[in-house]
């Protein structure tokens, strides 16, 4: 009996070591910690896509970004320093991820009220689901409990976030590498239901593809020209770039892909089937971008005592 007593014993601190040292993400992580949490962050976003409809896409921009490299762990949010290197000058972040100063609102407003308890990298998982919903998208229970990043990789930004001129097998290694299916690219690609992107990244498609509606291209020419005007911008989704709906479907069934990684998805490959029926149902669509979104959160997240909880967004404690 002592052998199987103290054996209980070992198997029940064994258990609470893992519990302890595999802590996993919980809907309600800050239920008694800071209730207010889930409030202030939606004020917060109301306010500033009230004062800029674009920025939602930006902050869901923000999130993928961070998710990809190193998984979603607030690191895209730190500055550089003369002792630090980020990732906000990384090549698919530098002059074109924004949305920070909003981030670091969020922040303010959730220390005011809930000292020292909630990560930035929650903070910036929950603001990208708000953006989504405020935009006319669905809402999900975000899972929490990350912690922030100590560090950041420059090297790993600029590898392995997908790049807009990627062909549809090199997008779908890269989700693949992250744990995402070739259907999560497809589902998530629908991000781009909002937001814009700059000539620089799409002139090579409107001016050398022939896998594109000539009317959409022509029409892009007029703000994109062949040399100069590298930043000028144009709207992901043709119909209704404010508004987060299926139209990016639809616009890649009528070959209005305004990227190259985006028109790859409906080009006789793989994923035709599933952007034709995202293009002919809505709520299909915005029920698997919302399960999507919770899978890609999930990408290793640093929990328990691992990281920090920063008291400011940019910046290491």
């Amino acid at each position: 009996m002592a052998t199987f007593t103290k054996s209980c014993v070992i198997l029940s601190i064994i258990s609470l070591f893992a519990c302890c040292t595999n802590a996993q993400l919980v809907n309600n992580f800050y239920a008694t910690t800071c209730p207010s949490l889930e409030t202030t962050v939606r004020n917060t976003m109301t306010s500033a896509i009230k004062n800029e409809s674009r920025i939602g896409a930006s902050i869901l921009r923000l999130f993928f970004h961070d998710c990809f490299v190193n998984g979603c762990d607030g690191s895209i949010l730190l500055d550089d320093t003369a002792t630090f290197t980020g990732e906000k000058n990384a090549a698919p972040n530098r002059n074109s991820a924004r949305g920070f100063e909003v981030i670091d609102a969020i922040k303010t407003s959730v220390e005011a009220s809930c000292n020292a308890t909630v990560s930035c990298a929650d903070i910036l998982a929950l603001a990208a689901r708000d953006g989504v919903f405020l935009l006319g998208g669905p809402s999900w229970i975000v899972p929490l409990g990350r912690r922030d990043a100590r560090t950041a990789s420059q090297t790993a930004a600029n590898n392995q976030i997908p790049s807009p001129f990627s062909d549809l097998s090199t997008l779908t290694s890269m989700f693949s590498a992250k744990g995402l299916t070739a259907n999560d690219l497809t589902v998530l690609s629908g991000a781009h239901t909002i937001g814009q992107g700059e000539c620089r990244l799409f002139r090579t498609r409107i001016y050398n593809e022939t896998n594109i509606d000539p009317n959409f291209a022509t029409l892009r020419k007029t703000t994109c020209p062949l040399s100069g005007g590298d930043t000028n911008l144009a709207p992901l989704d043709t119909l209704t770039p404010t508004t987060f709906d299926n139209n990016y479907y639809k616009d890649l069934v009528a070959k209005k892909g305004l990227f190259h990684s985006d028109q790859v998805l409906f080009n006789n490959g793989s994923q035709d089937s599933l952007v034709t029926s995202y293009s002919t149902n809505s709520a299909t669509f915005l029920n698997d971008f919302a399960a999507a979104m919770i899978k890609l959160s999930r990408i290793s997240p640093l929990t328990g005592t691992n990281g920090e909880i920063r008291k400011n967004c940019r910046l290491v404690n």
